[in-house]
């Protein structure tokens, strides 16, 4: 699958990248109409893409599409079998609905964030033969913060989505991987879609 499927833009795209570029653009739209089919879809892209981001010196990036691939079985759960418990109140049936996180924890998510942007610069720096360790360390810690809030269906995971999505179309750009840079794109316009869509369930709800 590392063959050459074409060029674009003077970079060579491979069948991995395209076969990845179609089940990951299928499994955020999915995401976006809260249809869970879409989890399974991201176990295989994320294989996909990690062995695509390891051949590029992308190590950051390659460690999170293992971390994705694992946690969409957690998320595939979440969804159809999950419950939410809040302020002593009884669980929800099964299958989560739509929240949002309280100011104290929005703040714990920015912290947390940016020292784990710090730390896994210095890792990857030091660790690895990398060229771009704090530009990989930021959306791939941003990454899994937003995983986790969208496999618990919450609304910020979706503001986490617009800043990671902003800063990888620049990484696989300088990367010339201009399929995914194109596919995170899309992810950028899905991640409007996305928040717009949420806020207009969580009202209904």
């Amino acid at each position: 699958m590392l063959e050459s499927a074409f060029t674009l833009w003077g970079g060579t795209v491979t069948w991995l990248e395209v076969i990845a570029f179609v089940l990951a653009l299928a499994c955020v739209a999915l995401s976006v109409f809260e249809i869970h089919w879409g989890w399974p879809l991201m176990i295989v892209s994320s294989l996909l893409y990690g062995r695509l981001f390891f051949e590029h010196r992308l190590y950051g990036d390659a460690g999170l599409q293992l971390f994705f691939a694992l946690i969409a079985v957690w998320g595939w759960w979440q969804w159809v079998f999950g419950r939410r418990v809040t302020d002593g109140a009884a669980a929800q049936a099964a299958g989560l609905r739509i929240v949002a996180l309280a100011v104290r924890r929005r703040v714990l998510v920015v912290l947390g964030w940016v020292m784990g942007w710090g730390l896994l610069g210095v890792l990857l720096g030091r660790a690895t033969d990398t060229d771009v360790p704090y530009f990989d360390a930021f959306p791939t810690v941003g990454s899994v913060i937003g995983q986790v809030l969208l496999g618990r269906k919450f609304i910020e995971s979706w503001w986490v989505w617009m800043v990671v999505n902003s800063v990888s179309i620049a990484l696989f750009a300088y990367k010339e991987l201009w399929l995914t840079a194109a596919l995170y794109l899309v992810f950028l316009g899905l991640s409007v879609v996305g928040l717009a869509r949420w806020r207009r369930m969580q009202r209904v709800a």
